[in-house]
């Protein structure tokens, strides 16, 4: 094996693990979404998080709010078909980078977790397009536990969560750094052979 390589390896595999991503393309009939959530798609449990769905149709033409009864419903993950959502924020017009009018909501999502958005929609008046159901997954990071705290678990509960959290993070990011450092000295090894 070439060592010369062992550090793009290395770094290539830790790049490609797979995170999930906010601006994933979603498609439901002829209708495509994305969602954004300030900040920087990066929602923290407790705090308010402006989320907006940018819609297109088919032929990229964009849909806006004013022409689609939407209704958006979130669920805690794991969660069965027919549970109730666990929010169900009111749509509003927005405004974000070049589109108008689309779907937005606030946000506050209650704790740490996984959550996943559903977004559904039929035409407002005609029949432009057809009903469509767009879900996102979407990763809350711990946040204020004031909000936590109203969802009915008391503050030592957050925070022992969120040192497990970290506690169970650490040995991964030790093991990447010593690979990483690793395959560096072997890179450094090899190059200094090679030049003598």
């Amino acid at each position: 094996m070439n060592y010369r390589l062992l550090p793009l390896l290395l770094f290539l595999s830790f790049t490609s693990i797979p995170v999930a991503s906010a601006h994933t393309v979603k498609i439901s009939g002829d209708i495509g979404g994305t969602i954004h959530i300030e900040p920087n798609d990066n929602p923290r449990a407790g705090e308010s998080a402006e989320t907006w769905f940018a819609l297109t149709r088919k032929g990229g033409k964009v849909l806006p709010l004013k022409e689609c009864n939407c209704q958006l419903a979130i669920y805690a993950e794991p969660h069965t078909p027919g549970e109730p959502a666990l929010l169900e924020p009111p749509l509003k017009p927005v405004n974000a980078e070049r589109y108008q009018g689309i779907p937005g909501a606030e946000i506050t999502f209650p704790k740490p977790g996984v959550y996943e958005l559903q977004l559904r929609g039929k035409p407002a008046t005609d029949e432009s397009f057809r009903p469509f159901e767009l879900k996102f997954q979407v990763t809350v990071a711990a946040g204020k536990a004031v909000a936590a705290t109203q969802a009915g678990e008391n503050v030592t509960d957050i925070n022992q969560q969120q040192a497990a959290a970290v506690s169970s993070a650490q040995p991964i990011i030790i093991v990447a750094i010593l690979l990483l450092s690793i395959g560096i000295v072997v890179f450094l090894v090899q190059t200094m052979r090679g030049n003598s």
